[in-house]
């Protein structure tokens, strides 16, 4: 079933690489035309606030992709995993996963995305959703055992809310797929409002 209908015949863009994001847009019926990954240093500046870091780094994203993709429409997002003003990182290896989930174990977090849409007329549209998570305390056999699924390399804040993690989070306030890469809420809004 198409949730969105299409009205545009501009090429839709997906400046991103990302499996989870493509699938959210699925759900929608929304296949994008072109799946084209924003090549950027995500390293955040000095003393760079969450809210700050996302709003820049999916504008980055999405400025870069739309130069070589005129007269189309083109998404960018970056999710962001707070906890009070510190930035958690990808989690790239089994250290940078263990000093995250030990840090969200037992405390709620925030999880921020950055949406920016470019538009065909190259206007640009951009919003920033979070949402609130709380993680229960983790035993360390816990950690151990999500550490050996795999399932947190090269997620933000070490883990996904769509896999096993989802065993740690009681609670959550707001949009959950804004957790897993997109608030689809707002990119239904942003996509309707504006032409697609």
């Amino acid at each position: 079933m198409n949730l969105i209908i299409r009205q545009s015949s501009a090429p839709f863009v997906l400046a991103s690489g990302s499996p989870r994001r493509r699938d959210l847009l699925v759900q929608l019926g929304l296949k994008p035309d072109v799946i084209e990954p924003a090549d950027i240093d995500e390293t955040p500046k000095k003393r760079e606030l969450p809210l700050d870091y996302a709003k820049r780094i999916s504008l980055e994203k999405a400025a870069l992709v739309a130069t070589r993709h005129e007269d189309a429409f083109v998404l960018a997002a970056d999710t962001v995993v707070a906890v009070g003003r510190r930035i958690l990182p990808k989690a790239e290896d089994e250290i940078d996963a263990r000093d995250c989930l030990s840090l969200l174990s037992g405390r709620r977090h925030r999880v921020l995305t950055g949406h920016v849409l470019v538009l065909p007329n190259g206007e640009v549209r951009k919003k920033v959703v979070t949402t609130a998570v709380k993680f229960k305390r983790l035993h360390q056999s816990e950690i151990d055992a999500y550490i050996a699924s795999g399932d947190w390399q090269g997620k933000a804040g070490g883990y996904a809310i769509q896999g096993g993690a989802s065993a740690f989070i009681p609670w959550i306030s707001g949009s959950y797929t804004n957790v897993v890469g997109l608030s689809l809420p707002e990119v239904t809004n942003m996509l309707v409002g504006n032409g697609f």
